[in-house]
């Protein structure tokens, strides 16, 4: 929501939302970065890490929003981006500006090239982003020098672990917001943070994870986290951004005395499938089961195509091969319904749901952008191929029949920094769902307000039950049920049973395809 007019979300825009999330019945608010930022990755390359962007607000409405939340009973959950900062950050200015071998730059990894003149990158790595994950650097006279690591945007080159200021430095940060009174952090790219002693090719390392990830020694961070986060009063909370597939070491993060939770991502690339939907259900509940953590589920992120548009397609699975996947067709009433039915699947699995916004209002992947107005640096370093990820982060509509529906304070003089908006989000305002039966906004109300109803849901057991093989049926305690048809045809809803909600209409005594019920059984 922008609250001043400029066409940027901001702030002040969130301020005047608490009330929607408190009505949508969410218990906290996670927040992408609003540092200071030259925003070359929105907002994921930080020049200032104890400041609000003057494009967003200011440090004081930041402390004013936490407070508000409180009040509401909402808690926030700021971004922190661990792994990287912004080329124009002073540490990183600074270590430009020093000599090879110096303190300066022993904050980053700067190496000398390989090969004649040092005119090849250190090593083989590739950036997330595409191209080499070093960029060579310049001296005042244009001369040719070391190269900096970047695992994502050349404006955001990877902070040296192993030095201890850095170390240090973020400490400092971390308490710089639990004084302001933020309840947890999400920690951007998690396992990146300590890289291969020697940072070799990343040619050869089958069967252990590639040397800029999940090395042994980021562990010892996070304990040293977890340690100041429990020295505040109150519950304090860190949820990781782990693309990690195997369990076991997914679950090591998740120890007592280290992370409380992590985004559980494979789920999200599963397709609409009743057995690997399962398989992922059960793999996930047995990996958090070895650390006795929270499990948690997530459908769609900043990151990734909404699954509305995901689940319309004839492969519904995720992966990261956007160029391939884009354009293909979409059925979206389709992913509609089944968008639906995961949502109350979601709800009633043990563990904690994080809800990206827009799934409320049922919105779906805006892939027919302008090429000049794309911003994800996904596209350029891709060399136009890969189109990124500006497609789920259009600005979600609020009110009104027409561009920017509601998304500026009196719909503004400037237009959305992403002015893309399908005219058919007329009739997907949070303004025109609220209060209409069956409108996806409602059914996210009705479904979260029972989870939080039903002594049951959460964490804690569930038990799945015989069922045909394109179903998913589990109960809970307190003898609540949840029956999911994945099926191409209607299946016998389960007698002597109470209906709670329903993802869509019912046919008589039958359960259509591509639907869910939440049940409670009779005695």
């Amino acid at each position: 929501m922008d609250g001043d007019g400029d066409g940027t979300g901001d702030v002040a825009g969130i301020r005047s939302r608490l009330p929607y999330l408190v009505e949508l019945g969410v218990d906290a608010l996670w927040i992408s970065p609003w540092y200071v930022s030259p925003l070359a990755d929105g907002g994921y390359d930080i020049a200032d890490y104890r400041d609000i962007d003057p494009a967003f607000g200011t440090l004081a409405e930041a402390e004013a929003l936490i407070a508000e939340g409180h009040e509401l009973g909402l808690r926030t959950i700021v971004d922190l981006v661990p792994n990287h900062c912004s080329d124009q950050h002073p540490w990183f200015r600074a270590a430009l500006a020093a000599a090879p071998g110096s303190a300066e730059r022993a904050l980053f990894h700067f190496r000398p090239g390989r090969g004649p003149g040092g005119d090849l990158p250190p090593n083989d790595w590739q950036a997330h982003f595409g191209g080499s994950a070093w960029q060579r650097t310049t001296d005042a006279e244009g001369r040719p020098g070391e190269w900096y690591l970047h695992m994502f945007a050349p404006e955001q080159p990877d902070w040296n672990w192993d030095n201890p200021a850095v170390r240090a430095e973020f400490e400092s940060i971390l308490r710089f917001w639990l004084d302001r009174g933020v309840d947890g952090f999400r920690i951007d790219v998690t396992d990146h943070l300590v890289k291969e002693q020697g940072l070799p090719h990343s040619a050869g390392h089958h069967g252990r994870p590639d040397p800029w990830r999940d090395q042994e020694g980021v562990h010892e961070i996070y304990r040293s986290w977890r340690a100041i986060t429990d020295s505040y009063p109150g519950e304090r909370m860190f949820v990781a951004e782990l693309w990690e597939n195997n369990p076991a070491r997914f679950a090591r993060y998740l120890r007592p005395d280290e992370l409380q939770t992590a985004f559980n991502f494979p789920l999200l690339k599963s397709g609409w499938d009743a057995a690997e939907l399962r398989g992922v259900i059960d793999d996930t509940l047995s990996a958090h089961a070895l650390v006795g953590a929270p499990p948690t589920w997530v459908l769609s992120n900043h990151d990734t195509t909404r699954h509305v548009t995901r689940y319309g397609r004839a492969d519904t699975t995720y992966d990261f091969d956007r160029a391939g996947r884009f354009g293909r067709p979409v059925d979206l009433d389709l992913g509609t319904r089944r968008a639906r039915a995961a949502a109350l699947l979601t709800f009633a699995l043990p563990g904690g749901v994080y809800v990206y916004q827009g799934d409320e209002l049922g919105l779906w992947e805006v892939e027919d952008i302008p090429d000049e107005l794309r911003q994800d640096p996904t596209w350029l370093r891709s060399g136009h191929v890969d189109r990124g990820r500006d497609g789920c982060r259009v600005p979600i509509p609020w009110s009104g029949t027409g561009r920017p529906f509601g998304f500026s304070v009196g719909d503004g003089d400037a237009p959305p920094w992403l002015d893309v908006q399908p005219a058919a989000w007329k009739e997907h305002t949070a303004a025109a769902e609220s209060g209409m039966a069956g409108s996806h906004l409602e059914l996210y109300r009705a479904g979260l307000r029972l989870r939080r109803a039903e002594p049951g849901l959460g964490d804690g057991p569930m038990a799945w039950l015989p069922s045909a093989p394109e179903v998913l049926d589990f109960t809970r305690p307190g003898g609540f049920r949840c029956v999911v048809n994945l099926g191409t045809t209607p299946v016998a809803l389960p007698g002597q049973v109470e209906l709670l909600l329903a993802s869509g209409p019912l046919d008589g005594e039958l359960l259509p395809s591509d639907t869910a019920v939440w049940l409670r059984q009779a005695g």
